[in-house]
């Protein structure tokens, strides 16, 4: 199933197919092909070249490994991620290394590595859906995360899987058009909320 973004403006083939899925096949990821997903993330830019972000991964096949990981979500996300065939933490140090004063860039800085990953993802012929449902205390025990690290989102990746696998509220959800607010709401000039001229 694709579902390609309606764009105002020509974009990049990796921007409009890329979108987050819930439903997974029952197909392995290569190591490689997971290796390739995170050397994106690697060469992504950050302030300071700080590269702030941490992940923690767990591969379906790895049994028990996976089921810890999958404990670190919400319940509502778990129903449906357990069925990816890899799960991923996403997690940032609260400090710049060199001067131990706050990283106020760090969760932007996951954002641009976890968008490359995304991509990449998408390159290849995987999916990716990012959860803001996660237990970071939870994981923080699990994993003995250290106090300078913030476990921020979590990544289901895997290759695309048919829609009837889900409930009938998740499956509305898989089925329906990708939407976006206009970029008369995004995009300002001269003061807040007068939209910018982009003709």
């Amino acid at each position: 199933m694709k579902k390609l973004a309606e764009t105002q403006y020509p974009i990049h083939d990796l921007l409009a197919r890329r979108w987050s899925p819930r439903a997974f096949a029952d197909r392995s990821v290569a190591p490689a092909t997971l290796g390739a997903l995170f050397e994106a993330a690697r060469w992504a830019a950050s302030a300071f070249n700080e590269q702030p972000w941490r992940f923690i991964v767990a591969r379906r096949e790895e049994g028990s490994a996976f089921q810890g990981l999958l404990e670190c979500l919400s319940e509502g996300n778990r129903s449906w991620a357990g069925h990816a065939a890899v799960v991923v933490l996403c997690l940032t140090s609260r400090n710049y290394t060199q001067s131990g004063k706050p990283n106020a860039h760090a969760r932007h800085d996951l954002g641009l590595a976890t968008a490359q990953l995304v991509l990449q993802a998408t390159a290849l012929g995987l999916y990716a859906h990012a959860m803001a449902g996660i237990l970071p205390d939870k994981a923080r025990d699990r994993y003995a995360v250290p106090d300078d690290f913030d476990v921020v989102t979590g990544l289901a990746i895997g290759y695309l899987g048919d829609p009837a696998t889900l409930p009938d509220p998740l499956r509305a959800r898989e089925l329906a058009p990708r939407q976006r607010r206009p970029l008369t709401d995004l995009v300002f000039a001269g003061t807040w909320d007068q939209p910018a001229s982009l003709d």
